[in-house]
């Protein structure tokens, strides 16, 4: 720094020194190139110009010798830096190399130390093994010696033992002896009496002989006496015996029955009731019943007209096309609809339908309205299968089994709607499975398809339950589901627990109040029969049938049947009238038994 002030000092002077030869330049040549007679203004002008002139070029000289010294004093500083970081670096380095040496120094000393312990705590461990040693050693040899010891008193006690051991084998070989003997003389006695005892035995034998001959004729001899006595012959009061063994079997199994039966009814009823019950009340049906009339209102009386049309051919027209019957009577704004087949009714009730709506009712118009009412109807069905399979859990089904429960959609058997009860007799077979821990898909599946040969009765012949099975069978339906579709009615003895599950549920749905009905004309006929199946009992002296058809009462003569017998007759008309008859719910049979007794005092 003090020789970078030197120098701008040097600068400085030297600067003014020049300044100065300039101001003598400048006199000289105002001595010597101007007049004297100029005028003292225009000198003194020219001498500001070159003073100017002067300052300036000295300002500029002073500036690049400024810039001069700064560059040369930045020099300077960036040298003198660098001489210091080097010597920083070489005392930082110096003073690194000492510490190292001196920790290598100390790592040393602590290892030479740590060596040291080490080689102590070695020697300490091998000095305590060594003693360890020792004193196992020692251990091993008392125990050694105490075992030895042990042993000859071991081997003193086991000869001891073996001494007494001969003394008492010699003992018993002595008592031995003494028993080989007895048994030699008893041998020779038991000898002497199996002699005696075969000859005894020969003369038992002559003696049994004789007294069976003698057994014999007294038997034939009581025999002939009680013949004499009784006026009965062997054979004839053999079979009075049997005949009464068997009325003793007889009145023996109908207690057994009764009391089988007495315990079935406390344990399986009430479990049958709660698992019907609780499958029936997860099934919330209609309980209304469809009819083979349909009713159409109509705007105004007028529209009657227009169906019958002149001369009736409109509506002649309407029967040919669609089959069902019209009938047009007093009752205002209605027309009634009439066919046995629910599929041809729905179509002409949409048919007049649309055709009333739109009011231009003639032949060739019926018939193009029949066409696309044919249209939608069976689209209708299409979609009705495919909503009851949704409704009732099933997986899919072909689509020829899937068109034939469309089919059901319009069929009923005794006013209950058939794909409705395909429904609930699902639901309802699920439900008991699934309380019996059986797996309900195969039963499901097979209540929902038991009425599926109803769609096709009037195309093929035989039962529905028979046509229904070769209909699953065919479009690849499981046995199982087969089976259960042929045997709902029992047409095929059930052979499977699906089957039976599925006659119960259908039993279910069929029998609850308000599901089925029938006409006035097989009522009258099955209350007929189910009193005829009664009367033909033995012993049967009136029957009524009472409570619409549910309940037979049989009143028996107590002088030909007991109490027992009253059982038996309740029993074997129960079972007729299943095997026989085909009705909604439950039959209930009673046999009243009465017996009087009276007497008139004088």
């Amino acid at each position: 720094m003090v020789v970078a002030l030197l120098v701008v000092a040097l600068l400085v002077l030297a600067l003014l020194v020049a300044v100065l030869v300039l101001l003598r330049r400048v006199g000289s040549r105002g001595g010597l190139g101007v007049p004297a007679t100029a005028p003292s203004a225009l000198a003194a002008a020219d001498r500001d110009a070159v003073i100017a002139a002067v300052r300036a070029e000295a300002e500029r000289d002073l500036a690049a010798v400024r810039t001069r010294a700064i560059a040369q004093v930045e020099r300077d500083v960036e040298a003198a830096r660098a001489r210091a970081d080097a010597r920083l670096s070489t005392e930082l380095a110096e003073r690194r190399e000492s510490v190292a040496a001196e920790q290598a120094e100390r790592r040393a000393a602590l290892s030479s130390e740590l060596s040291a312990e080490r080689r102590l705590a070695r020697e300490q461990a091998a000095a305590e093994a060594r003693a360890a040693g020792l004193a196992a050693r020692e251990s091993a040899a008392a125990e050694l010696v105490a075992e030895r010891a042990e042993a000859r008193v071991a081997a003193e006690v086991r000869d001891r033992a073996a001494g007494a051991r001969h003394q008492e084998l010699a003992v018993r070989e002595g008592a031995i002896a003494a028993r080989d003997a007895a048994l030699a003389e008893r041998e020779a006695a038991v000898t002497s009496s199996a002699v005696d005892l075969a000859a005894r035995v020969a003369r038992a034998r002559e003696v049994e002989a004789a007294a069976a001959v003698a057994v014999a004729a007294a038997e034939a001899e009581r025999a002939r006496e009680l013949e004499r006595v009784a006026g009965l012959s062997q054979a004839d009061a053999r079979t009075e015996l049997l005949q009464g063994v068997a009325r003793d079997a007889r009145r023996d199994g109908a207690l057994l029955v009764r009391q089988l039966e007495a315990e079935a009814r406390e344990t399986g009823t009430a479990r049958a009731r709660e698992i019907v019950g609780q499958a029936i009340q997860r099934v919330a049906s209609e309980q209304t019943s469809e009819t083979v009339v349909s009713v159409l209102h109509l705007p105004s009386e007028e529209m009657k007209g227009r169906i019958i049309g002149r001369e009736g051919r409109n509506i002649r027209a309407f029967e040919a096309a669609t089959g069902v019957n019209v009938v047009i009577d007093d009752t205002p704004e209605t027309v009634l609809l009439s066919s046995f087949d629910p599929v041809r009714r729905e179509v002409a009730r949409r048919t007049l339908s649309t055709l009333v709506a739109d009011g231009r009712i003639h032949p060739q118009r019926i018939e193009d309205t029949y066409a696309r009412a044919l249209v939608e109807v069976e689209a209708g069905m299409q979609r009705a299968g495919e909503d009851a399979l949704l409704a009732a859990g099933i997986a899919e089904v072909h689509p020829e089994l899937l068109t034939l429960l469309g089919r059901l959609r319009y069929r009923t058997s005794y006013g209950q709607n058939v794909l409705a009860h395909l429904v609930e007799t699902a639901h309802i077979a699920a439900g008991i499975a699934g309380e019996l821990g059986i797996d309900p898909a195969t039963v499901k599946r097979g209540a929902f398809l038991h009425d599926i040969g109803k769609a096709v009765t009037h195309e093929v012949e035989g039962s529905h339950a028979i046509v229904g099975a070769e209909l699953a069978r065919r479009y690849g339906e499981a046995e199982e589901v087969a089976h259960a579709i042929e045997a709902h009615h029992q047409e095929v003895a059930p052979q499977t627990l699906e089957a039976w599950l599925t006659i119960a549920s259908d039993s279910c749905s069929g029998g609850r109040p308000g599901a089925r009905r029938e006409s006035l004309e097989a009522y009258v006929d099955r209350l007929a029969r189910i009193e005829a199946i009664g009367r033909e009992q033995p012993g049967v002296e009136r029957v009524f049938a009472m409570s619409a058809g549910r309940e037979l009462r049989v009143m028996v003569l107590p002088e030909e049947v007991d109490d027992l017998g009253a059982q038996v007759v309740a029993h074997d008309i129960a079972k007729r009238i299943e095997a026989e008859l085909t009705y909604p719910g439950q039959i209930r049979v009673t046999v009243i038994r009465e017996s009087r007794a009276s007497e008139t005092a004088h």
